[in-house]
C-alpha cells in the first residue's frame, strides 16, 4: 500500500484490528471467496452488520448493505474483478430488498476514493473518530451496475457453500 502513496494499514494497531474483523466475518459467514479456473483465490468481499461509529439511525441502517474487505489479488489486477464483485454485492442487495450498498473507507486514500466514485458511489460526509483511520463514507443505489454484461452468479444455486465462506467460481479474462 506504501507503494501507492496511502499509509492505509501501515500501524500494526489498525491491521490488526482489521484482521481480526475480517476473521470474524469468515466464521459468522459473511465472506465470499472468488475462486479462478484453477481454483487459485483472486478476490474476496466481507459483508456486515452497520458500524455505528459511522452510520447513524437518520441514515436508517436497515436499507442497506454494508460491504467491508473488498480484495483483489494483484495478478487478478486490471480485469474488473473488483467492479463485478461490487456490482454482485449491489444485486444481492437488491434482492434483499435494501436500497443501498455502503462502504466506509480509508479516510486519506484518495485514489480509493476516486475509484468508487467512478463505479457510482456518492460521498455522504467523512467522520473521523480519535480510534478509528476509516471514515469516508458513501453508498450507491443497490441494483445499480457498473457492468452489466459481465455479471458474477448470484444466488445459492450459483454458489457452493463450504467451511465458513462462500465460493463463487469465476472464469476470468482481460477487459
Amino acid at each position: 500500500m506504501r507503494t501507492k502513496g496511502t499509509d492505509q494499514w501501515s500501524d500494526p494497531e489498525t491491521g490488526d484490528r482489521a484482521i481480526a474483523k475480517w476473521r470474524a466475518s469468515i466464521d459468522e459467514g459473511r465472506a465470499w471467496v472468488v475462486v479462478g479456473e484453477d481454483d487459485r483465490v483472486l478476490a474476496t468481499v466481507s459483508r456486515g452488520p452497520v458500524d455505528r461509529d459511522f452510520w447513524t439511525d437518520a441514515d436508517r441502517p436497515e436499507s442497506a448493505l454494508y460491504l467491508y474487505k473488498l480484495i483483489v489479488a494483484r495478478e487478478a489486477s486490471g480485469r474488473n474483478l473488483g467492479t463485478r464483485v461490487i456490482d454482485w454485492m449491489s444485486r444481492l442487495a437488491a434482492l434483499e430488498g435494501r436500497s443501498w450498498v455502503r462502504i466506509d473507507t480509508w479516510r486519506t486514500n484518495t485514489e480509493l476514493h476516486d475509484y468508487y466514485e467512478r463505479l457510482g458511489f456518492r460521498h455522504v460526509r467523512t467522520e473521523a473518530p480519535t480510534h478509528r483511520r476509516s471514515g469516508w463514507l458513501a453508498q450507491r443505489p443497490a441494483g445499480e451496475l457498473a457492468m452489466p454484461h459481465h455479471l458474477l452468479p448470484v444466488g445459492l444455486s450459483d454458489a457452493w457453500q463450504g467451511d465458513a465462506t462462500t465460493r463463487v467460481e469465476v472464469p476470468l479474462q482481460k477487459g
